[in-house]
Parts: structure tokens; sequence; C-alpha cells
């Protein structure tokens, strides 16, 4: 995290900006507020129960036991009835628990919804700026926080109505009494306003630590093979320990704010008004004697006034961490970083597979261009081919013509139609990908290839991997298309990765196909393969493919040549080498290399 990070959350949520925060909160809460309001009212009618009682037991005192008249039967009556009283309590307050717990994990359930439909709906810039440990930390860490959150709400209406009822209990026994315990009211409030704004900052701080530490272990596991063999170990080690070693100390920041004003305070606060209380009715000029089930129940509602007060003081650590959860969490729903806009009413196909692009210029920040006045035809059924070193615009044209990022300048058509003009579904449909680096998910081969989309038989994926030629090491393996594929399919070759996600393209059926260095990391034995699939994916479709090694587009009907964002040389193969340009050094070196290597 770096100092800019650490300036940003180190600064306190104002009170307002809490209350906003809180506001929006409650829209997730709405949609089950059956299950809510049932809790709230159980809460009341508990809070009520909890003001009779006291009340009772004072009735019973100073009219029966005082005067010692309570026979059999009226000991027998009271108990059965302070038991009746407390049986129904906690039967209520079980059944006002539970549904406000059924409300609150629908709540997070929500939320959770809510948030993983929205990050499938953000740019690729997005997740270009934001480390996925810290994606991965709001889905599930600050999310759950707000489970804590929604726990704490409940305990702290549960308290209001505990106070409430407190107050007018005790006001009706002793309207001077209660007067005196309501003396210190204002200081609680003022103690939960310093707490509210110290205990902010702080929370602040630890969540993005936390985020931190997330994002430096997604880190670590996905790079420890590099790690290991950089004997890389004491330093990420050491980077790891300095990060845990800050969240440490915010914590302990943490607990020292809450040692000193929350549970210490309210207990002081609450012991004070109890004596005063005491001292009250003790004083010698009260005109008449306090019967001793008065003292009983008011020191009650005392304990009742002040004891929410200190269980809401003792989950204000959970209230305060779940605003900055949820400001963490609107920080990513407030994001207006989306992935590029297409006509969703449109009723257009891509039928063709004609590829157009004039005078498009992109830039990925909004100030400085990749890509300079790129303009070219490729008429369907075409191949092709676009060459460059590493940074000259290759990827960014297929980013750009994915539609996984907006461009700004130009035209990009297909099959004469702006690109923009067409549904995403349908660009989906027609437009086929197969990247350098091919993802593999957790499941079997046959999930791999159709993605879980259940209008594609068994016979097609069989057909499309035996196109693509990868059907012959899939049919040696121990359950051939059941295989199991473990986690980024570390089990299968590089050159095995990539057949698997060719049949993944072919079996889509696509119009146009789109190739990101495919053939760039894999041995030459399985090379040949792959060009034999190749040849057979390409038959019928026109077809970009940004070329490692040249020799596998010598037979694209037209290739193109970048350099620094700019088309500097454009033609055959053939026609290229004529020049004796650019496209011809870059092609002799990798002869001669070749040469060289065997």
């Amino acid at each position: 995290m770096d100092n800019k990070n650490q300036s940003i959350w180190s600064q306190e949520i104002p009170v307002k900006e809490q209350l906003k925060i809180f506001k929006r909160l409650m829209t997730f809460v709405k949609p089950f507020k059956f299950e809510i309001g049932l809790a709230l009212v159980g809460a009341f009618i508990v809070s009520v129960i909890n003001m009779l009682l006291p009340r009772g037991l004072q009735y019973f005192l100073d009219n029966y036991l005082v005067k010692q008249n309570a026979t059999l039967q009226v000991i027998l009556w009271a108990g059965l009835l302070y038991g009746f009283g407390s049986i129904l309590k906690a039967i209520i307050q079980f059944t006002y628990e539970y549904f406000y717990a059924l409300g609150s994990e629908k709540t997070l359930e929500s939320v959770r919804k809510v948030l993983y439909k929205k990050l499938h709906t953000l740019g690729m810039r997005y997740f270009d700026q934001t480390p996925a440990g810290s994606i991965v930390s709001r889905v599930t860490n600050d999310t759950m926080t707000l489970s804590n959150f929604l726990s704490v709400l409940s305990g702290v209406v549960i308290g209001v109505f505990s106070i409430i009822t407190a107050f007018v209990a005790m006001y009706l026994t002793n309207k001077v009494a209660a007067g005196l315990v309501l003396i210190f009211l204002p200081i609680l409030l003022l103690v939960i306003w310093l707490y509210s704004r110290k205990s902010s900052k702080l929370y602040r701080g630890f969540r993005e630590r936390l985020s931190g530490i997330n994002t430096n272990l997604n880190e670590s596991i996905e790079g420890v093979s590099l790690i290991q063999q950089f004997k890389q170990e004491e330093r990420m080690t050491a980077n790891f320990e300095k990060q845990n070693g800050s969240l440490m100390d915010m914590r302990f920041r943490m607990i020292r704010v809450n040692s000193l004003l929350l549970s210490p305070l309210t207990s002081l606060l609450y012991s004070l008004a109890l004596a005063v209380t005491l001292m009250y009715f003790g004083y010698p000029l009260h005109d008449t004697f306090v019967p001793a089930g008065i003292m009983y129940s008011f020191s009650q509602y005392v304990a009742s006034f002040f004891n929410p007060i200190s269980t809401m003081m003792d989950t204000m650590t959970m209230f305060q961490d779940g605003i900055v959860a949820g400001k963490r969490i609107f920080r990513i729903l407030d994001n207006d970083e989306y992935e590029p806009k297409q006509n969703e009413s449109s009723n257009l196909a891509v039928t063709k597979g004609k590829i157009e692009f004039k005078h498009v210029s992109f830039s990925y920040d909004g100030e400085h261009e990749i890509l300079h006045d790129i303009s070219f035809t490729v008429n369907p059924g075409e191949t092709l081919g676009i060459v460059g070193h590493t940074g000259s615009g290759k990827s960014s044209i297929i980013n750009v013509m994915m539609r996984f990022y907006e461009f700004y300048q130009g035209e990009i058509l297909i099959d004469g139609v702006n690109i923009k003009e067409y549904p995403k579904a349908e660009l989906r449909r027609k437009l086929g990908l197969v990247l350098q680096e091919p993802f593999m998910f957790y499941g079997d081969i046959s999930s791999n290839i159709r993605l879980y989309n259940s209008k594609i038989t068994d016979k097609q994926v069989k057909q499309a991997s035996k196109v693509v030629q990868a059907d012959q090491f899939i049919e040696k393996l121990p359950g051939q298309y059941h295989a199991k594929v473990r986690e980024g399919g570390s089990e299968f070759s590089q050159g095995e990765r990539q057949l698997i996600s060719f049949a993944r393209t072919l079996v889509t059926d696509p119009k146009i196909l789109v190739l990101d260095e495919a053939t760039a990391n894999v041995d030459t034995e399985t090379e040949s393969l792959i060009q034999a699939g190749l040849k057979k994916l390409r038959q019928g479709r026109t077809t970009l493919a940004i070329a490692h090694r040249l020799s596998t587009i010598a037979d694209a009907n037209q290739i193109i040549v970048l350099d620094k964002g700019r088309i500097v040389e454009k033609g055959t193969h053939d026609e290229l080498l004529a020049q004796k340009g650019y496209y011809y050094n870059l092609y002799t070196l990798q002869q001669n290399t070749d040469k060289e290597g065997n």
C-alpha cells in the first residue's frame, strides 16, 4: 500500500458521512423488512416485559412481604407469574433473534450478489488498477463484517427500546430520581460522539492494512514458483511480517481506544448514577420512608438503562468496522469504470465477419496514446497477421476489438456496422478469443470446453476436440473428457492447455477468430499439433493473429507490422520480405536463431 492510499485511509469519516453510509446500507435490508420488522416487534415486547417484571416484584415486596401478609397462595401466584413472564420473555427473545439472524443472512447474501454482479460490469481498466487481493477482501472480509454490523444494529435497536422503557419505568416510580439519572445521558452521548470520530479513522486504517495483507498473500501464492526460483523467500517473509506488524500496531491502537472509551467508562457512569439515586432515596430530609420494593425496582431500572448503553458501546467497534466496510463496498458499487457499452436493444447479427479499423487511436489512461491512427481491412474468411516488438500495440488492437477497453477516436466496423451497435452477447458469440496463457477452471475437461453451457452437447465437445487435435491426449487420460482439472490446470502442459482452449473456442462456432500469440510458449512437438489445429480452426473464419513466431503467419492474406503504436509496414509475407525492412530483419533474425538452436 503506497503513501497516497495510507493518507486517504488515515482520515476520519465525518459523522454526516457515516449516517449517509448507514442509510445506504439499510437499502439492502429493505427487501427483508418482514423478518426484520417481526424481530423489532419482538424486541419491543421483551423490553416491555423487562419493565413489567421488576414492577410486579416491587408490588409483591411492598404490599405483601414488607407487610408480612403474604400467604402461601400469594407467594405461589407471584412465583408463577414471574416464571411465566420470564419464560414468555425467553420464547419471544428466541423468536426475534432467529428472525433477525435470518434477515441478516439474507441481506449479506444480497450484498455479495450485488457486489459480485457489479464487478463483472466493470471495465478491464479497473482490474488493471486494483490488486486482486484487495477485490477479494471486499467481497469476503468486508461483506462478512456487514453481517456483524447488522447484529450490532439489532443490539442498538433493542438497547434503545430498553433505555426508553427503563426511563419510563423510572419516571413512573420517582420523577426526581429519574431526572438525576438522565443527567448522565449527555455525558454518554459525548463519549459516543468522541469514540465515533476516533475509531472511524483507526478502522479505516485497519481495513486497508488487512486488504494489503490479502493482496500480498494472493501474490505470494500465485508467484510461489518464481519466489522459490529466485530465492526470494526471506524478502517476501520480511515484507509480510512488516505488513502484519503494521496491522498489529493498528489493532493495538484500536484496543487502547476501546479500553478507554467503552465498557470501563460506561460502568463508571452507571456506578455514579446508582450512587446518586441511592443517596437521593437515603437522604434524611425525605418526608416518608422509601419502600424496599421501590429501591429494588429502581435499581433494576437503572441497570436496564445503563446495561444496554454499555452493550452498545462495546459493540461500537463492530459498528465502526461495518461503516468502514460499507464505505469500501460502496467504492466498488459507485465505480463508473464500466466495460464499454453496447446497443443492447439492437437485433444485429454478425453474418460475414468482415473487419475494418478506420483511423483508430487508443489510450489506456486517457493521456498516453498506445495506438495511433490504425486502419486496415480484413475480408470474410481472410487471415490478418499482426507483428511487432513488445509494447508496439499488438494486444491493444485485440483489446479494443474485443471491447475490453473503450476507444475514443476512429471506428471499428464489423460487416460494415459500427461495433458499438452490436449487443454484447452477439459479439461474445461471434468473436472467439484464444490467449497466450489459457485459463483452466476447476472441474473436468468437458466443463472447461463447454464452460457450463448446457446447450453444448458431449458430441459437440468431442467433435471440437478432434478438429483441433486435442482428442489425441484427452482420450489417453483416465476418465477422458471427465478427467479432473485442478486449479489453473497445472497437471497439463502448456500445449495441452492451449489445445483445450482451441476446442473451447471452436465449440461455440465463432465467425471471427482472435489469436493472441497462441503458440508463443509451447514446445516444437506440441506446436506441430497446434498448427494443425489452428489451420482447421481458421477455415471459413475471419482471423486476427498476433504472431510471435513469424513462420506461423506466413500463409496470412495480409500482415501488418506495428512499431510504437503505428502501422509501419503492410503486405503479404513475400511482399514484406521483398521490402527488406522491419519485417525482413525480424524474420531473418528468427531464422538464424532457430538454426543456431538446432
